[in-house]
């Protein structure tokens, strides 16, 4: 579900539809509420033989996001540690597959792939960017925290997040657009 808020930031909760994706556009602001799944390389990893024979992965993909991230450990009295994202274009091998899958949202810092950007269009699938470096402050957005696969891979193992409000930005959408690319267009000399 996608709404606008006053401030103009869209509120995003998964699970995700089509006409939710093809509500977003590159730029956009966005705090997302609900259910984030983590999976980082190793996790990938492990995902790509079970995508090659189609047999099930260990979480259901379908109008998820998938935070690329692999949090610290909680101090005391914390819910996680620091939480911020890794970069998304280690993922790019395997995300066309995961969009193909039903995979709507994907969550990382940096550039994707033309592939990943055309299996975004192809699959309506939307690539948002998480502030890198401020993994300590995303962390106050994660109310609770569960590994719910691989838990042998330690801070790579998926995991459920609950959060509220969670900021990040629209970097890719399904309609072509590209923040980094915009960018780089409008502030060159």
């Amino acid at each position: 579900m996608i709404k606008t808020a006053p401030d103009g930031i869209k509120e995003v909760v998964p699970p995700l539809s089509d006409a939710d994706v093809e509500a977003l556009r590159a730029g956009d602001r966005v705090r997302i509420s609900g259910i984030l799944y983590t999976g980082r390389d190793a996790a990938h990893a492990r995902f790509l033989p079970l995508m090659d024979e189609e047999q099930p992965l260990p979480i259901d993909v379908r109008g998820q996001i998938l935070y690329y991230t692999g949090p610290s450990p909680a101090r005391p009295g914390m819910v996680i540690g620091s939480v911020g994202p890794t970069t998304g274009s280690r993922m790019d091998k395997y995300a066309p597959k995961l969009l193909a899958l039903g995979l709507k949202g994907m969550m990382g810092k940096g550039s994707r792939s033309r592939e990943v950007r055309e299996a975004l269009k192809r699959h309506k699938g939307v690539y948002f960017g998480a502030v890198g470096g401020a993994g300590a402050i995303l962390s106050q957005f994660v109310k609770k925290a569960e590994v719910i696969a691989y838990e042998d891979l330690g801070t790579e193992a998926i995991r459920r997040l609950e959060v509220e409000n969670f900021p990040a930005i629209v970097v890719n959408d399904c309609h072509g657009g590209d923040l980094y690319e915009e960018g780089m267009r409008q502030y060159a000399r």
